[in-house]
């Protein structure tokens, strides 16, 4: 393999879904956590224990917001990928400056410009660290200075670009529902495995209702499929990184066999259609849960939560509350796990038995 694929995509884009993990992916699990938890003292008569329980729990919900802000997710992803290059340490600390300008000026489309930017300015330290006598001072200087003035110069722009992935949902949710299930499902799943925020996406559009549904669809198919596909290679561990993390793990591999990444949006372009046709699941939820998948749960914890209070988006777009039947549940289920489950190891078992996909082509770094 070139040299240079290997540096710029498949190791720095995995050190950059390690950041992306150990920041937004598990601020936003602890977050949800707290925030769920919170329901149990509220619903408790006054006293010590549930004071302690409130407190507890709101310290989850603060801890998560801390990992979510954008300026932490922007320095670990720079972090991870300049780590990821095995640069020098101070090229290493100072692409987290780099990681977080980048992240908040490209918006939605952060993560990409954080990519980007992150290599070139990791690169540029490179040429310059340990070759001076005032290396502490020289070093930071040029990996910060170099990119800042590439975030300020591109990262609007290339957080534009993937955005426009955005543009394309909200075209595809005036579409009929069977038609708006398959491309909403596929395009967010895809952007979900993708270096770009599919959680920033459908926030920004304030995705919700069935559109919203479809798109919750199409992220558990990629973080479940890839899971489920994956667990020969990864066993138990890749099984909880991906069906509870992130399906941006599978990235390098995806460049080396594109092939592997079928099996899940075939996935996620069947369960697209039975959410919107079948079921009618709407995720009603706040919109940043449309593009989480089953990533801390966040997606179906959406999809519960507008059932029962939608939040003032969901309202806005015309929902309401509802008392949940045995149908929903059932969709619930089948949808974001079952479906996404058996259809991604269906066709992973007869890519492998075809040699499409390879021993050690899932087999995560």
């Amino acid at each position: 393999m070139n040299k240079y694929v290997k540096r710029y995509l498949i190791d720095a884009m995995s050190g950059m879904a390690q950041g992306l993990f150990a920041s937004l992916l598990i601020g936003t699990i602890i977050k949800t956590l707290g925030s769920q938890l919170l329901k149990i003292p509220q619903s408790m008569d006054e006293s010590t224990f549930q004071m302690m329980l409130t407190q507890a729990f709101n310290f989850l919900v603060t801890a998560g917001t801390f990992a979510m802000n954008a300026n932490v997710v922007g320095a670990a992803m720079g972090i991870g990928i300049a780590n990821a290059m095995k640069v020098d340490p101070l090229v290493l600390f100072s692409t987290a400056v780099v990681g977080a300008a980048a992240n908040v000026t490209g918006g939605a489309g952060g993560p990409l410009a954080v990519l980007v930017i992150a290599i070139v300015s990791a690169e540029v330290g490179q040429l310059v660290s340990k070759k001076t006598k005032v290396d502490i001072i020289v070093t930071p200087a040029v990996t910060i200075l170099a990119g800042s003035l590439l975030t300020v110069l591109t990262a609007k722009y290339i957080g534009d670009a993937a955005a426009s992935i955005g543009k394309l949902v909200m075209w595809a949710t005036e579409l009929q529902p069977f038609w708006m299930g398959i491309i909403v499902s596929a395009i967010i799943g895809i952007a979900l495995t993708l270096p770009i925020s599919s959680a920033a996406i459908c926030a920004a559009f304030g995705l919700t209702g069935l559109a919203g549904g479809a798109a919750v669809a199409g992220c558990c198919a990629q973080m479940v499929g890839f899971a489920v596909m994956s667990y020969k290679e990864n066993k138990t561990s890749g099984l909880l990184s991906q069906g509870l993390g992130t399906s941006m793990l599978q990235m390098p591999n995806i460049i080396k066999n594109p092939l592997i990444w079928i099996p899940p949006t075939v996935a996620s372009m069947i369960t697209g259609p039975i959410a919107t046709c079948l079921f009618k699941m709407e995720m009603n939820g706040a919109p940043i849960s449309s593009g989480m998948g089953t990533c801390g749960l966040v997606g179906p914890i959406g999809v519960i939560t507008g059932w029962l209070e939608p939040s003032a988006k969901a309202v806005e777009n015309g929902a309401s509350a509802i008392n949940p039947g045995w149908f929903q549940w059932l969709g619930l289920v089948l949808v974001c796990f079952v479906l996404p489950a058996v259809i991604s190891w269906a066709l992973g078992l007869l890519f492998r038995k075809l040699g499409w996909i390879k021993e050690g082509d899932l087999t995560l770094a």
